[in-house]
């Protein structure tokens, strides 16, 4: 029996025909081969938002390749990726080679393995309709939105701008965090710290309060006020002995690894998700040809497969030895997504060592990461012995605290020194400075001497340093990822193309790591909210795709959700059209000089995206 598999890319049907017989093709669509028309808003609103999808350009010669090879074969399989873009690529296929919704002839992986691809060959199933219609409410919504109000920006604003459901959102969160801080006020704060020595054994303490109770020294007066009533003795009055352990964290979903990626590698998050996508369809490795080595990369849950998980604790127990295996399930997030697994390695046996020559410098950093990740969370938690220490002097209290690791736990596979520091620098962005229980986590490892109540020390110097409070740390990639996600904006599949997106339009720059809003991004986002307010707002987006998953599981008519959506959004969209006059915006120069007069060119936005234009043109 003949048999056809379309997947999506070529690098995933080259790694899929190696496990299969002789007579199966496995071709690619290169992505969707249907969708709306670009010249047109390409959905006849008159007449239920019905949706026109035409033939995408440039993709003829493929769809008749699809369906020569479709006439010959007895069996046709639509293996596009196992998510809602992918369930409506494999819908749309559908429709193009006349194969009825009906027939199960749909098959997805969610590793590309060969026991797991033939597996999902044996079990194909119906196309799931309703994951399809959840699609096309967010691909019908976001094109309403798209092109009802981008002219309004083109009118009033700048020809070429683009407004996006989405990524306003996440532009308005950038402004709004900008704006805070340019109005924070700073606070004056000093900090005292005393060098006190017993025996020839220093320490360093903190000056923590009075009578026990927290004091924040304001200022210099009140600071010497302090240092006049305290003498050169430091009595210890409490010596707090404990043990505390640090658990692992899950495997991957798609915004940890973006988040770790960015922190860890310093990598955007574009290029986190073309190196995982390259991972996931395949690597080629010598006496094993193209392996895809990581499981699908857009999920937002932590589960593991009961097979994954048995290699997991040979390799741990192997590698390590049995004290260091633990057996953890961790939950998953509410409304994530759990029709597949978390991120982890196609195969956890195979060590980013052992094929770090088949990988490219960037492949192996990032499979080492998952694979790292991977065993740490069915390992046993790090036990740390601590100690805090509270001096007393004429009433006033200075406190040191220290740590040791008692057992490593999870941290045995990891370079302590770069776990650290990723840790440190989540912790700067405000993601993770305490854990679950409220308390601060241990960042650094000080070991103290052996400290008893009433050991008197000696000061043998005191450190006073003036400091003012921060503002508000600018969102970076991974931080912005991390609430997008938090406050249910968008899914694993957005989150690159919505950042990408808002950088790419020049409504926002990035400066090191930190993003920070253009003029033009701020002029955008108060003329938007200013009439699309309940459009463009946190928790409407939230709503929103809280109604898609309710689309995908059966409960809800998606045209119904576009429906209630258009009402209010229509009577906004006649007030907007009555705007006041044209906003000017400069255009932005570059460092580029024009080869006939020699001024320098500036960037214009156009139909097309950015291109260059002489300044003496622009202003004529």
């Amino acid at each position: 029996m003949k048999k056809l598999i379309i997947v999506e890319s070529p690098a995933k049907a080259t790694t899929i025909k190696k496990f299969l017989g002789t007579n199966v093709k496995v071709i690619a669509s290169k992505g969707h081969l249907r969708d709306l028309p670009k010249s047109r808003l390409g959905i006849d609103i008159e007449n239920n938002f019905e949706p026109e999808y035409i033939n995408v350009r440039g993709k003829g010669d493929l769809i008749k390749e699809l369906k020569k090879e479709s006439t010959k074969v007895d069996e046709i399989y639509l293996a596009t990726d196992p998510d809602r873009e992918g369930e409506a690529i494999a819908w749309h296929l559908s429709k193009l080679l006349g194969i009825d919704e009906n027939k199960e002839c749909r098959v997805t992986f969610n590793e590309i393995t060969k026991e797991t691809v033939k597996k999902s060959m044996e079990k194909p199933r119906k196309i799931n309709l309703n994951t399809v219609d959840a699609q096309q409410a967010r691909r019908v919504l976001d094109r309403i939105v798209g092109y009802k109000i981008s002219p309004i920006l083109w009118k009033k604003v700048k020809s070429g701008l683009s407004a996006g459901r989405v990524q306003t959102v996440a532009l308005r969160l950038i402004v709004e965090k900008e704006r805070e801080i340019r109005s924070f006020v700073p606070e004056e704060y000093w900090t005292l710290e005393v060098i006190l020595e017993k025996d020839k054994q220093k320490v360093t303490a903190q000056f923590f309060g009075k009578d026990g109770k927290k004091v924040k020294i304001s200022n210099e007066k009140q600071l010497n006020e302090i240092l006049e009533k305290l003498n050169k003795d430091y009595i210890v009055k409490d010596v707090i002995r404990s043990e505390r352990k640090k658990n692992p964290t899950p495997v991957f979903t798609t915004s940890t690894l973006q988040q770790a990626a960015a922190r860890s590698l310093n990598y955007n998050i574009k290029k986190t998700m073309q190196i995982a996508q390259g991972l996931y369809e395949g690597v080629k490795i010598p006496g094993k040809g193209n392996t895809g080595l990581i499981t699908y990369m857009r999920t937002d849950s932590t589960r593991i497969s009961e097979e994954a998980r048995k290699i997991i604790k040979k390799e741990i127990i192997t590698k390590f030895g049995e004290e260091y295996y633990e057996e953890r399930y961790f939950k998953t997030a509410k409304n994530a997504q759990d029709g597949h697994e978390g991120i982890r390695p196609s195969y956890p046996d195979i060590t980013p060592e052992s094929i770090k020559e088949y990988l490219t410098k960037e492949q192996y950093a990032l499979y080492s990461m998952i694979y790292k990740r991977t065993l740490a969370s069915q390992m046993k938690p790090a036990v740390y012995d601590t100690m805090t220490v509270k001096f007393d002097n004429n009433n006033y209290e200075f406190r040191t605290n220290g740590s040791k690791i008692k057992f490593l736990g999870f941290l045995k596979i990891y370079d302590l020194d770069k776990y650290s520091k990723a840790e440190k620098e989540e912790e700067n962005e405000g993601i993770n400075s305490k854990n679950k229980n409220g308390i601060e986590e241990i960042q650094e490892l000080v070991e103290l001497p052996d400290i008893h109540e009433k050991d008197i020390f000696k000061e043998k110097k005191q450190n006073k340093k003036q400091s003012f409070t921060e503002p508000p740390a600018r969102y970076t990639e991974a931080s912005l990822v991390k609430v997008l996600e938090a406050n249910g904006i968008g899914r694993p599949s957005t989150y690159s193309p919505t950042i990408n997106t808002i950088i790419e339009r020049r409504y926002v720059k990035k400066e090191k790591k930190a993003i920070l809003p253009t003029e033009l991004g701020e002029i955008v986002t108060d003329l938007l909210l200013k009439y699309f307010e309940n459009i463009f707002n946190v928790k409407f987006t939230a709503n929103i795709e809280e109604e898609f998953d309710i689309v995908e599981e059966g409960k809800e008519k998606w045209k119904k959700i576009i429906t209630n959506f258009y009402k209010t959004f229509e009577e906004n969209l006649g007030k907007a059209t009555d705007l006041e006059e044209k906003i000017e915006i400069k255009d932005e120069e570059s460092d580029i000089d024009c080869d006939k007069c020699g001024r320098k060119m500036v960037y214009k936005i156009g139909r097309f995206g950015r291109f260059l234009a002489c300044s003496r043109i622009s202003r004529m």
